[in-house]
């Protein structure tokens, strides 16, 4: 049936929005700062094992826990035509040992009331301090002897290439993996990135190569935090870590910056699925924490698009409304290689403006200089977050670690809070000149193509066009001729005749559907019932019911509360048995074109509102509706939910889909049709 949970959960979004607004406190004012803070930092005691391990521990004793963390300090491995291999490796460690079973290693674990985890890079334990000598044990037994097994091994490769086949339509995904890539290079360590063919290349015994070559004491870190003295943690690592040997490293190469682009271009990339655009403004830099610029360079980043007080977000969000938050990052690296990056997912309609804003706010913060008071706030909030983080003790090891993993001076964090207030308003323009290019950055849009390639060329910013790999392309081209006679009435009216609807219309007089799914929030039903020019639609989250809409010809609300004329409006094209029976001989569609979903030629149609719009895939070949998209525009959000439609079976002559592939939350759910009643369970009052 016709876009239920889309309805549903953007309610669920509105509603909300409505408590946060109404539950807004007075911010117009700044409160008064207190005196400045001191800094006064503990340093962490400091020993190092005979393998090469560099413990530091910091005691607190206000709880008894204590947890170890091991960071293998490697410089970054290019994985070449066997990426995937570190991902596959990380799945498989902490997972047993040669002396425990994986069974028998996760049920002491949890019989401890302990975490350890792994990855190819390092492993977390944690738990009350009276198993701490056990926890350590398990650690050490985990990352010196991993159960490594070729059964693990296809088990974890198998999942990876389902978990990259599942990313395949995801627009952060794919946005991800371009944006390195072309920022890098697809030959660089941090412009490569894993696909099938890559993972396929995978042998197990690379995954053993791996470990033997890559996980090894000689430049290994573990922080211990907790209600723990020195000794006692001195005598626990060296008793179970001290046992792991050194092995001969190779020496890799330090990875180098690449340059960037000679003038701004718009990189684009087509997928056709999406019902948004991804937009990356991006370009590569030099900028490392020991650099004089480092604390400039925080603060400019912050003013841009560090927030909700950042020029990106009250421009694209609280003034022109394209997206929910737009945001941008400044990284940094101890080999100086790293990138600036600002990002937001905007409304197809408006991906053209987006990027101009985007363009327009960067050159901004370059020349304009910024408003004092804003930069006296920006620096009140870095000092607040610095001064609350230090009253967790994992940040005072963290900071420990962080000095000597990036070269950094004795006092850095000691001088952090004296450094950010020194930042100037002529420092904000310099640094930001610098460090974030206006005539030299990379454009990445990822997005539907045949709705915004148009408009984005309008721009005159150069646009080169790639896959979701990064491989340059031709332009692409939309099929937008239809054959002749095809139109809107033709193609809903062959739908209603596919599902048997104009046949059986005479006797319908009402409709009860119910789906199910199991998502993240429990088991998740919705329910429609409904009659000629009305709707009832309901979800449950749970068995219980969280929302219900009622939409007639005369008005719309939810859960009893009307909606606002606008939206009502938009919304009543879906009061009644069909939405179709509505549009057949309405102006309000349009069909717009044709698009392969899922193998399948469709009919797009689509049906454009003020606040919620349609758009509809009708298979060519079958007539039967294939997927709908629905998008609420509304306070300055944008959001879209889709639905995949098949298994279409006839109930009392009528045809439904019994699959119901949605969108919720980013994640992909199935909901399944739980029961289908014509003619009975809707009455007059499920519309009052």
């Amino acid at each position: 049936m016709k876009n239920t949970l889309s309805t549903y959960f953007t309610l669920l979004l509105i509603a909300l929005i409505s408590f946060g607004a109404n539950a807004q406190i007075d911010r117009s004012q700044m409160p008064e700062p207190g005196p400045e803070p001191k800094i006064n930092l503990e340093k962490p005691n400091e020993f190092k094992l005979k393998n090469g391990i560099t413990v530091m521990v910091v005691e607190n004793n206000k709880l008894p826990r204590v947890s170890y963390q091991l960071s293998i300090d490697n410089k970054p491995y290019k994985e070449g035509d066997k990426a995937g291999v570190a991902s596959i490796l990380s799945s498989m460690l902490g997972n047993g040992t040669t002396n425990i079973s994986k069974d028998e290693f996760n049920e002491e674990v949890d019989y401890l009331g302990a975490n350890i985890n792994f990855g190819s890079s390092g492993g977390f334990g944690s738990g009350l301090v009276k198993y701490a000598d056990r926890i350590v044990e398990l650690m050490a037994d985990a990352a010196i002897n991993p159960l490594l097994t070729e059964e693990e091994f296809e088990k974890q490769k198998e999942k990876l290439i389902e978990n990259l086949k599942t990313g395949e339509k995801s627009l952060d995904e794919v946005s991800s993996r371009v944006s390195s890539a072309l920022s890098y290079g697809k030959d660089h360590v941090y412009g490569e990135y894993v696909t099938e063919e890559t993972v396929n290349n995978v042998t197990f015994q690379d995954v053993l190569d791996f470990y033997k070559m890559r996980f090894a004491p000689n430049n290994a870190y573990i922080v211990v935090v907790g209600d723990i003295n020195t000794k006692t943690a001195k005598k626990q690592l060296k008793k179970y870590f001290g046992k792991w040997d050194k092995v001969d490293l190779t020496e890799l190469p330090t990875p180098e910056l690449t340059e960037n682009v000679n003038s701004t271009e718009i990189n684009f990339v087509d997928l056709p699925n999406a019902t948004q655009s991804y937009i990356t403004v991006t370009n590569n830099v030099d900028l490392k924490q020991s650099d004089p610029d480092y604390f400039s360079a925080l603060m400019a980043n912050n003013i841009l698009g560090g927030g909700g007080e950042g020029y990106l977000f009250k421009n694209l969000r609280e003034d022109k409304g394209y997206t929910y938050g737009a945001y941008s990052r400044l990284g940094t690296s101890r080999y100086g290689v790293s990138r600036f990056t600002a990002t937001a997912k905007v409304r197809n309609a408006v991906t053209d403006s987006a990027v101009v804003e985007f363009l327009k706010e960067i050159k901004r913060i370059r020349t304009e200089p910024v408003d004092p008071q804003l930069l006296k706030n920006a620096k009140a909030k870095y000092v607040g977050n610095f001064v609350m983080a230090l009253e967790r003790p994992q940040t005072i090891a963290n900071y420990a670690l962080n000095i000597k993993r990036n070269n950094l001076p004795e006092d850095f964090y000691t001088n952090y809070l004296d450094n950010i207030n020194k930042v100037s308003v002529e420092d904000i323009n310099r640094v930001a000149s610098k460090y974030i290019m206006a005539d030299n950055a990379r454009v990445i849009v990822v997005g539907k193509g045949s709705e915004t390639i148009k408009n984005l060329e309008k721009t005159g910013i150069p646009m080169k066009y790639y896959d979701k790999y990064a491989t340059e392309t031709e332009k692409p081209e939309y099929k937008v001729e239809l054959p002749e006679g095809v139109t809107v009435k033709t193609v809903l009216n062959d739908y209603l005749k596919a599902t048997g609807v104009l046949d059986n219309l005479d006797n319908i007089k009402s409709i009860l559907t119910q789906y199910e799914a199991t998502t993240p929030m429990g088991a998740v039903m919705s329910e429609e019932k409904r009659m000629d020019g009305k709707t009832n639609q309901s979800v449950y989250v749970g068995g219980n019911k969280m929302m219900t809409m009622v939409m007639t010809k005369e008005g719309a609300t939810a859960n009893n509360q009307q909606l606002p004329e606008n939206m009502t409006k938009d919304m009543k094209l879906n009061a009644g048995l069909f939405m179709e029976l509505n549009l057949v001989d309405s102006e309000d569609a349009k069909l717009v074109g044709t698009e392969e979903v899922d193998g399948k030629e469709t009919y797009v149609i689509e049906v454009p509102g003020e606040v919620v719009s349609y758009m509809m895939y009708y298979d060519v070949e079958s007539g039967l509706k294939v997927k709908e998209v629905q998008t609420t525009n509304m306070q300055g959000r944008s959001q879209s939910q889709d639905a995949i439609l098949k298994d279409y079976k006839e109930f009392n002559g009528i045809k439904f889909p019994e699959t119901r592939s949605a969108t919720m939350m980013g994640q992909s759910v199935e909901f399944k049709l739980k029961e289908i009643k014509i003619n009975e369970g809707v009455t007059e009052k499920d519309f009052n």
